[in-house]
């Protein structure tokens, strides 16, 4: 995974700098399409003595709706959910609530999923095989400014550190509507989010992104976005 260092930094800094004081018991939401899964959340969450369960959805677009409306503490988050990604779902939520956590808690643990995650805002990412125990540490964990992982991805993240840097390409030309269009990519939008704010239709904006992957010499969006701000960054 090419991943650019600055854009990890400054998932890092964040979490460095002050939230709004905040006492417990601690407001919980936890977004998962399976039921079985959801229910066992939400019953381990309120088992825990600081945290209490007062939100649970099973898709994004009802997150969306009913999350913003509890202002949770924090927010466990499924990446596999019908309709909105879990990922398109965290990058929304944190636009709303800039000062809830939000923590992936999924069985994926592909290298590609994880930085997408955290460039979309995520504050942790634990796999669902989580024990009841570190659940609940990794939950007062990220309330103090930390970022929670289950220790296999944090192997990763370390082994992506030891790399050598990678040496930045030349510049790319790019028109500047195609500028807009990796401005807003790089920022967590949606294909159609992106429709909406440059007023073109979607097939229009796939065709602008299909070229500029082609420019970039790249194959995902994620890709896109990380070489983009490289680029930007001194």
């Amino acid at each position: 995974m090419d991943f650019d260092r600055a854009e990890f930094k400054s998932f890092v800094m964040k979490h460095d700098q002050a939230k709004p004081s905040r006492k417990p018991p601690f407001r919980v939401a936890v977004v998962e399409d399976d039921p079985l899964f959801r229910e066992n959340w939400a019953r381990r969450v309120d088992s825990f003595p600081e945290f209490e369960c007062h939100c649970e959805c099973a898709t994004g677009e009802e997150a969306l709706t009913k999350v913003p409306v509890t202002q949770p503490d924090v927010i466990l988050m499924d990446i596999l959910l019908p309709g909105i990604s879990g990922i398109e779902c965290t990058a929304q939520l944190k636009r709303l609530l800039p000062h809830s956590d939000i923590i992936i808690l999924t069985a994926l643990d592909d290298d590609e999923l994880i930085f997408r995650a955290l460039e979309a805002g995520a504050d942790g990412y634990l796999l669902k095989r989580t024990k009841p125990e570190d659940m609940r540490t990794a939950l007062l964990d990220v309330l103090n400014g930390g970022a929670p992982m289950t220790s296999a991805i944090a192997r990763r993240v370390v082994k992506f550190f030891h790399k050598e840097p990678a040496t930045r390409q030349e510049s790319v030309r790019l028109s500047p509507r195609e500028e807009q269009m990796l401005e807003l990519l790089s920022k967590g939008y949606s294909n159609k989010e992106i429709a909406e704010q440059t007023q073109l239709t979607l097939e229009t904006v796939r065709t602008y992104l299909k070229r500029i992957y082609e420019k970039m010499h790249v194959r995902s969006r994620t890709e896109a976005a990380i070489r983009y701000v490289g680029f930007k960054s001194p």
